[in-house]
């Protein structure tokens, strides 16, 4: 058990490096990280990213060591004979035929897929009889300061007020870090590009009032506190041009013509099989 603990502290010291990286061997066989990556991906349904940077240790720990305890297991059944016994090659032989046909159907479907052609016009065509489908809303970047008490507020604005440009940028942040109580402190009060709507409407109605590179005169009140805002960029509503998103169409429209190709497939074969 010593020897798993271990090993399990290993692997947070090199979560970070090579996928290739090898975290342990158990009678011979590796586990490498990109070993357990691929556990937690498929855990997580490809949505590894989405989990927070403390439970993703975790789960990383825990797939380390159901990895170690799998090859312990499989290693004595091997050596108990268990892989020559009746009850194995029965298992063995019906879980193998099944995957056969699951993989056989798979490789077929993706076969008939990449068969299916999608010209330039039709791309092109869907593309502008579609273009709402590609419009992007206008959008702002904004960075923050929060405190509890108005009066804080205003003597922020008020050491700000005088700085222009990545003077007074660099001061925001550095403020932001030293006296925000967002989350959003340690990167400089940085929220990010934010549509209409996606803050409270206080929040929201000045930052989208708000031209780039300007701070607030007044502190803005919401629930939240005193916000000192300032906007770093905006972006205005556009439409995203075709050599942008001619792939993801190309892909939609084969999604589209494989359900009328599988189908008349399906009614070919029909016709040339003995169903009783």
């Amino acid at each position: 058990m010593k020897t798993v603990t271990r090993l399990i502290a290993l692997l947070a010291m090199v979560s970070t490096m090579s996928m290739a990286q090898i975290l342990v061997t158990v009678n011979g066989t590796v586990i490498t990280q990109e070993d357990v990556d691929k556990e937690l991906m498929n855990a997580t349904q490809g949505r590894l990213n989405q989990v927070p940077q403390e439970k993703q240790a975790e789960f990383r720990k825990q797939v380390l060591e159901q990895l170690i305890a799998k090859e312990l297991v499989y290693d004595d059944a091997k050596k108990s004979g268990l892989l020559n016994s009746p009850d194995f090659k029965e298992r063995y032989e019906e879980v193998t035929n099944r995957i056969k046909k699951e993989v056989a159907i798979q490789v077929w479907q993706k076969r008939e897929f990449d068969k299916i052609a999608v010209s330039e016009k039709e791309k092109k065509d869907y593309y502008d009889a579609n273009k709402e489908e590609f419009a992007e809303d206008e959008s702002v970047r904004a960075r923050h300061i929060l405190v509890d008490k108005e009066s804080d507020a205003k003597s922020i604005i008020a050491e700000l007020k005088p700085l222009k440009g990545e003077a007074l940028k660099n001061k925001f942040m550095e403020i932001a870090k030293e006296k925000s109580s967002c989350t959003s402190a340690p990167e400089g009060g940085d929220l990010g590009y934010f549509t209409e709507g996606q803050m409270v409407p206080e929040f929201n109605n000045k930052a989208f009032s708000m031209k780039a590179k300007e701070l607030t005169t007044e502190p803005v009140k919401t629930q939240f506190g005193y916000h000192v805002i300032y906007i770093e960029d905006k972006k205005p509503k556009t439409t995203r041009n075709y050599s942008e998103v001619k792939m993801a169409i190309e892909q939609r429209l084969k999604v589209e013509k494989a359900k009328n190709v599988m189908l008349q497939k399906m009614k070919e074969l029909e016709k040339k099989a003995q169903i009783k």
